[in-house]
């Protein structure tokens, strides 16, 4: 019962109903204090009376007045004359005096705390007004004990009451909240497990259907929530599909295009004016498609192999993807430079970091060429204490409004006519496999600068493989 709503709400409201009581006791109790003394004081006074009817009684009738009263001793002032009306002898000296004249609230609930934590019997004097105005004082002396045991009697009354309130105003808040709200909150628990048994099935959706309005909200929330799921659930699992029939057909038509292209190889060796100045369109044509396929297929791999991380000298790959690079230009007006310190090693994979590079100096060309304009690709790097840096600046275009948006997003963030926008993509991919980071610094009509973070703490390796 600890461990549910509605037990705790019940076990709570138990224990703020007895501290409420408990707070209401004392002042009670005070009061009672209070009332006890002036009926004493009333009854001394009424004891009074028969004497001052018969200035003459006797000895018997006097102790039985004083035992009604239960008191010892009772004195009246009454025009200024202060009278011994009623007397007995003390069983002990007085110990205390308390006017009930001008006590306050607290000296009433401070004097009644000290009595019901004095066990002692002992005399006291109360001093009061008389009733109907019949003098200025009355003043009697009495035993705290029965006192006392009538305020704890009267005590333990008020807490039995309180006891008996409580557990019944809990139970019946325990029946309110089970009803209006665990009940409903156990409801919408079961309607998240049966639509955990099958996501896709949209007839497992929530409807919303509760009286509360915040337990209706979370309802709405989460109908919203599971429709969304469902739907992208829905979407993924075409994708999925979609994605074997394109990897299926790209394979197939990957082989065709390369049987395509080594014909093409034949025909640019043809004399023929027409052909030799149409061959090379084809030939560029049927690169990009091959290009296109292969892409397809290396993205649709379930995931990229962990990298295989070894100790290499970064020159000699830039080198590398400058040389290919250089041969790709042809009659172009591109220039390549590097700024890479000759000792400089880090630790990747050589031909994941490769194929990074190249992507990122390749796109860079590319735009270069379709801007028809001269520029220049800047490859550069360098170490701190924590990361390896690389950067490949290019003095192109930029990238478009519509690149930038979708830059990491498959099949959308293209920049070059025919592009697949895959390249950036699985060059993330690899980065990430490092444990790095491969962000777009900048890019305008100045150019574009992509930076590669490559960390030197195996921390990061380990959470990426993770």
């Amino acid at each position: 019962m600890l461990n549910s709503l509605s037990g705790r709400f019940l076990i709570l409201t138990m224990a703020f109903v007895m501290l409420a009581e408990v707070l209401i006791l004392v002042p009670s109790v005070a009061r009672f204090r209070e009332d006890y003394l002036l009926s004493r004081l009333e009854r001394a006074q009424i004891a009074s009376l028969a004497l001052l009817a018969n200035e003459g009684i006797d000895a018997d009738l006097e102790e039985e007045l004083l035992r009604n009263a239960e008191v010892y001793n009772v004195v009246l002032r009454r025009d200024e004359a202060r009278q011994l009306v009623l007397s007995s002898p003390l069983p002990g000296p007085i110990h205390d005096t308390y006017d009930l004249r001008g006590a306050t609230s607290w000296d009433l609930i401070r004097d009644a705390l000290s009595e019901l934590l004095d066990p002692v019997n002992r005399v006291i004097r109360v001093i009061g007004y008389p009733v109907n105005d019949a003098g200025q004082l009355i003043e009697i002396t009495m035993q705290t004990g029965p006192m006392r045991v009538a305020m704890m009697d009267y005590g333990l009354r008020v807490l039995a009451l309180s006891a008996v309130i409580s557990v019944l105003t809990a139970v019946l808040l325990f029946l309110a909240v089970r009803q209006l709200l665990v009940k409903p909150i156990k409801g919408v628990i079961r309607g998240m497990q049966l639509y955990a048994e099958a996501p896709e099935d949209a007839r497992r959706i929530i409807e919303p259907n509760a009286g509360i309005r915040e337990l209706r909200e979370a309802e709405e929330a989460l109908q919203s929530l599971e429709t969304q799921l469902t739907a992208a659930l829905r979407q993924k699992e075409r994708l999925a599909q979609l994605g074997g029939a394109v990897a299926k057909i790209s394979h197939d038509l990957r082989n065709i295009l390369t049987s395509a292209q080594l014909f093409t190889d034949r025909i640019e060796l043809s004399e023929d004016p027409a052909v030799q100045r149409l061959a090379p369109k084809l030939v560029n044509s049927i690169s990009r498609a091959v290009n296109l396929c292969e892409s397809t297929l290396a993205f649709g791999r379930a995931e990229e192999p962990a990298p295989k991380l070894a100790q290499v000298r970064l020159l000699d790959i830039v080198s590398d993807v400058i040389d290919s690079e250089r041969l790709a230009v042809g009659d172009g007006e591109v220039s390549f430079s590097e700024d890479i310190p000759a000792t400089l090693s880090l630790r990747a994979d050589p031909e994941q970091l490769y194929r990074v590079l190249f992507n990122l100096v390749r796109n860079a060309r590319q735009a270069i060429l379709a801007s028809g304009e001269e520029g220049e690709i800047s490859v550069a790097a360098w170490e701190d204490d924590e990361d390896w840096t690389i950067t490949v600046t290019d003095t192109g275009p930029g990238l478009p409004p519509k690149a930038r948006a979708n830059l990491f997003t498959p099949f959308q963030g293209g920049a070059s006519k025919g592009g697949s926008g895959l390249g950036l993509v699985i060059s993330a991919e690899l980065i990430r496999g490092h444990g790095g980071q491969l962000l777009l610094d900048s890019t305008g009509d100045e150019g574009t600068r992509f930076r590669i973070l490559l960390p030197k703490t195996m921390v990061a390796l380990e959470d990426a493989a993770e």
